[in-house]
C-alpha cells in the first residue's frame, strides 16, 4: 500500500465514497494499545487509510458488533461491546464513538468480564448454525439487560430463531 486510501464496495474498487445512507465505523488496530474491530456483520463499504486504519460501512438495517479495546501502561483503559442496528435515512439513532452517524444500539456493556460473556453468547449463537446479524434485535436487548443486573442470559435456541424468521416474515 501506498498510504493512498483504497475503497471496497461489495468486492469492487470504488473510486468514492460509500453508497447513500451508509453507517460507518472507524476501525484502529494498534496491538496492545487500540484495537477496535467488528466481531460480526457483513459490510457492504470498506475504505483502507492505512496499515492501522479502516473504515467499513453497513447498509440500513444490517447488525454488526462492534468491540472497543485500549490499554495504557497501567493497563485496560476501555473495554466495551455494543451490538448496533444501522440506521435508514430518516430514522431516529444514538450516537457512538466511531460510529456515523450511530445507529439502533441493541446491546451496549462495558468491562471485559461482560464483554466476554456476550462473546461467548455469540458463540453459542454460531455454534447451533446461525449467523448472530439474524438474530433477534429483542434477543440482543435481552442479554443487555440480564447482563446488565448481574443475572444470566436465556440461551438462544433454534426454535426461538425460527419463530422470529415466522414473525418478521408476517409483519408487514
Amino acid at each position: 500500500m501506498t498510504g493512498a486510501a483504497t475503497n471496497r464496495v461489495r468486492g469492487a474498487v470504488a473510486p468514492g465514497s460509500p453508497p447513500p445512507f451508509t453507517t460507518l465505523v472507524e476501525l484502529t488496530w494498534i496491538e496492545k494499545a487500540i484495537e477496535n474491530w467488528i466481531r460480526f456483520g457483513h459490510d457492504t463499504y470498506e475504505q483502507i487509510l492505512d496499515r492501522r486504519r479502516r473504515v467499513v460501512g453497513f447498509a440500513p438495517n444490517s447488525v454488526f458488533a462492534f468491540i472497543r479495546w485500549a490499554a495504557n501502561d497501567f493497563g485496560t483503559i476501555v473495554s466495551r461491546i455494543d451490538i448496533v442496528r444501522a440506521v435508514g435515512a430518516s430514522e431516529p439513532f444514538q450516537t457512538l464513538p466511531f460510529v456515523r452517524p450511530g445507529g439502533d444500539i441493541l446491546l451496549k456493556l462495558e468491562g471485559w468480564h461482560m464483554v466476554e460473556r456476550v462473546l461467548q453468547a455469540i458463540d453459542a449463537i454460531e455454534a447451533i448454525g446461525i449467523d448472530p446479524v439474524n438474530v433477534s434485535p429483542d434477543h440482543w436487548r435481552h442479554i443487555h439487560n440480564r447482563l446488565t443486573v448481574g443475572e444470566q442470559p436465556r440461551i438462544y435456541s433454534a426454535e426461538q430463531h425460527r419463530a422470529f424468521l415466522l414473525r418478521r416474515r408476517a409483519e408487514p
